[in-house]
């Protein structure tokens, strides 16, 4: 696209707010960052199952393949791992591929080329492998325990792939800009409870920018504890922090990693040395979560600053229920969070 084209006309209702200076939702903010990388360089292409003429699952490649095109827009058959592999090749031939998974639970099939092959194809010699599998996770809509994990703890242990996690539509859009821009495979992963959350609406800047992957950002500081968080738990923990504030006097310093790997380790134990304790909350299940990883290297890089013990505030060891109350157990809430950090502030 040549600069000073207004290609406001050609775009559709969602990916134009904007350019109006309109609030954007975080789904928005996705379907922006798309239209505009493909805007932008004619290597960006998508796959994925109904994206194309349904325009996706939730909708965020509504019109895509009006304006692009079948063949930048490609409605997949119902095979990740077949789709994720051809997306592999194209990017070994020079093409920037974005494989949306209709729900992240189905990436499960493309767990083999991902981790046997898209993530060591650098340290083998293929060169680089920029491509992105970006798609919804996360609980708290009913889905069940096919429609609603957090699958990042799955991939966390492969060397060679980017795991990013935003909070935000700004960070949404900035970080799918740098993760389509990036050489390396990346695993974009999108709360689906965030996508039409009203309270996320902003006013994004017109001008082209992205968020740089691995770093994390400070969301309130605090002086009493730290609580180190990402996707929809910022959210929950940002409440927890303000009724902490309001009936206790805790003062929380809440970190939003953004990019789970690699892991901005300095941004941690900076935040731990300021305030002596350190929470770690996360939607995932406990066991084998990303907690346990955080807390070994805080021991590591900052034992002598703590003044108490590291917890952690997370979903439960089950599948994720479909019945409401019980799903509502699962998933950590702003309780626990209250309850976990009044606990470590009066250690």
């Amino acid at each position: 696209m040549s600069d000073g084209v207004d290609v406001t006309q050609s775009r559709p209702e969602h990916v134009t707010r904007t350019r109006r200076g309109e609030p954007v939702t975080f789904l928005e903010a996705i379907s922006e960052a798309l239209w505009e990388e493909m805007e932008r360089d004619e290597r960006v292409f998508l796959m994925g199952e109904d994206i194309g003429l349904y325009g996706g699952a939730f909708k965020v490649t509504r019109g895509f393949q009006d304006h692009f095109g079948p063949d930048r827009v490609i409605d997949t058959p119902i095979s990740e791992a077949g789709f994720t592999g051809a997306a592999a090749g194209a990017a070994h031939m020079g093409l920037r591929p974005v494989v949306e998974m209709q729900f992240m639970d189905f990436i499960s099939p493309a767990y083999d080329i991902l981790t046997n092959y898209i993530a060591t194809s650098r340290y083998r010699g293929a060169g680089p492998q920029p491509l992105v599998v970006r798609g919804p996770v996360g609980g708290g809509n009913r889905g069940g325990p096919f429609h609603s994990q957090n699958v990042e703890m799955a991939f966390f242990h492969t060397p060679g792939l980017k795991i990013v996690y935003p909070s935000t539509a700004y960070d949404a859009k900035g970080l799918l800009k740098a993760a389509i821009r990036d050489d390396d495979p990346v695993l974009f992963e999108e709360h689906k409870g965030l996508y039409r959350a009203p309270y996320l609406r902003e006013i994004l800047p017109d001008e082209d920018y992205v968020v740089p992957i691995g770093k994390a950002k400070t969301v309130r500081e605090g002086s009493h504890l730290t609580v180190v968080t990402y996707g929809m738990m910022v959210h929950r923990s940002l409440e927890a922090a303000e009724e902490l504030a309001r009936e206790n006097g805790v003062e929380v310093e809440i970190l939003d990693l953004r990019t789970l790997l690699p892991m901005d380790d300095d941004a941690i134990v900076e935040s731990v040395k300021r305030t002596g304790k350190l929470l770690i909350v996360h939607e995932d299940t406990r066991t084998g979560g990303i907690a346990g990883e955080i807390a070994m290297r805080v021991n590591e890089r900052a034992f002598e600053w703590l003044d108490g013990p590291i917890l952690r505030v997370t979903a439960i060891d089950a599948p994720v229920p479909y019945a409401g109350p019980l799903e509502d157990y699962f998933l950590p809430g702003v309780q626990d969070i209250v309850t976990a950090a009044r606990y470590l502030a009066a250690y």
